[in-house]
């Protein structure tokens, strides 16, 4: 981005900048919901700006200040016309990156619009089917593997290069530095895709030189993440709030039930069938998805009555294997790429749940929530990761954060009630 673009963005009187901001979207083909929602809080904005004589121009000031009024706050219910009040923080700094940059760049890709040059097809071809035949990558990986591939092909082409023989050092760090603006995480990852591909290529001789010692090493510490747990009074309450009298209230209960109670990964859920149901021996019995080991649990009565429930009163007549399906013809298992979160926020929503702290609740958060209770019950560490299905114990250690930081944020609330006191 050169200077001047940057200046006439950053420069612009608050409302031109929201219009030129707007138009940005709408040339990114942005939804007509997402346009409405940035235009809401970019129009309440301006309306701060003038209320306050905060003058008129954007700020990180006037940004802050707009956010501490007017973010929603934990445990509180929104009027339905407030519903923007979700999105403050995302939608300020989507307008902050505009003002600083003069662009917006999308946070999800549209991978509809993504080009692989013609000349660099037939290796990206070829890697795919060597990941698939020597390395052995479970569907799943593959497809986030060559998606990562397909957006670095695509961006070579963008800056006039046509085939991955001419690549230059200077092209690599240009690539990773287009990825500023995504997580530590999500950056590690996918430098480490591209570290493979160049390999790739040097092994097959497109590549004369190995090119892959230009990527950064991204460190990102195993427990730099706080597992998200669910309070135990709160998953009750989602519990009891399911109807068990319904075929969706069946499955979803006994899904969230295999979630919390057992530690079930989504993709095994997912990829349950009847026949990993042993009931003579009282176990389920599976081959893991991720680590693709064998696990077997206990079938517990309670999840055992309420796989009994679904199966016989909630699930549909077919000759599928999988356990769970979907609710309407033709009755299909979930897809390798749902993560099932909406059954865990429709109950959620019905309980009326809302987190102290801002945390994730889907269903491995239930996994994270077993993990701790039995840390909490003082379960020797390999036979948590046992449970869990851990291929070794430090995979489990970090559950260990997690119940030191629940406790701490136990120790503070017990200090502001002294406090109130």
């Amino acid at each position: 981005m050169d200077q001047s673009t940057h200046q006439v963005s950053i420069d612009l009187p608050l409302e031109r900048l929201v219009a030129r901001a707007v138009s940005e979207l709408e040339k990114l083909r942005y939804s007509r919901r997402s346009l409405r929602r940035y235009r809401t809080i970019w129009r309440e904005l301006a309306t701060f700006s003038h209320e306050m004589n905060l003058g008129d121009a954007y700020s990180e000031d006037l940004a802050a200040q707009f956010c501490n009024a007017h973010q929603m706050r934990d445990g509180e219910c929104l009027k339905p016309s407030e519903g923007w009040r979700r999105h403050v923080v995302f939608g300020l700094k989507v307008l902050g990156d505009f003002a600083r940059d003069g662009c917006i760049e999308r946070t999800v890709t549209d991978m509809q619009k993504i080009q692989v040059p013609a000349r660099m097809k037939k290796p990206v071809r070829d890697y795919e089917q060597y990941c698939r035949d020597r390395l052995y990558l479970r569907p799943t990986t593959l497809r986030e593997r060559m998606r990562e591939i397909a957006i670095f092909a695509d961006f070579l082409g963008s800056k006039n290069i046509p085939s991955f023989d001419q690549l230059q050092p200077t092209d690599i760090s240009a690539f990773v530095t287009s990825l500023h603006r995504l997580a530590a995480k999500t950056v590690s990852r996918i430098v480490s895709d591209v570290r493979g591909f160049l390999q790739f290529l040097l092994l097959r001789g497109i590549l004369q030189r190995d090119l892959s010692h230009v990527l950064p090493t991204i460190r990102v510490p195993r427990d730099a993440t706080i597992p998200s747990v669910w309070d135990p009074a709160l998953v009750v309450r989602l519990l009891n709030v399911v109807d068990r009298s319904s075929p969706k209230g069946k499955r979803d209960y006994a899904i969230l039930l295999l979630a919390r109670r057992l530690g079930l990964r989504l993709g095994d859920i997912r990829a349950l069938t009847l026949d990993d149901l042993k009931w003579e021996a009282a176990t389920i019995e599976i081959t893991q998805s991720k680590t693709l080991a064998p696990l077997c649990l206990p079938l517990t009565e309670e999840v055992g009555e309420a796989l009994i429930d679904y199966l016989k009163s909630g699930r549909p007549q077919t000759d599928r294997r999988e356990v769970f399906l979907t609710l309407t013809p033709p009755f299909l298992p979930f897809a390798e790429t749902d993560n099932l979160h909406r059954i865990v926020k429709h109950w959620k929503d019905l309980a009326g749940i809302h987190f102290r702290t801002k945390q994730r609740h889907g269903l491995h958060s239930l996994r994270h929530t077993l993990a701790t209770q039995l840390l909490r019950e003082q379960t020797p560490f390999h036979v948590i990761s046992e449970i869990l299905g851990h291929a070794t114990t430090a995979s489990t250690l970090i559950y260990a954060k997690a119940d030191v930081e629940a406790l701490r944020t136990a120790a503070l609330n017990t200090e502001e009630v002294r406090h109130v006191e």
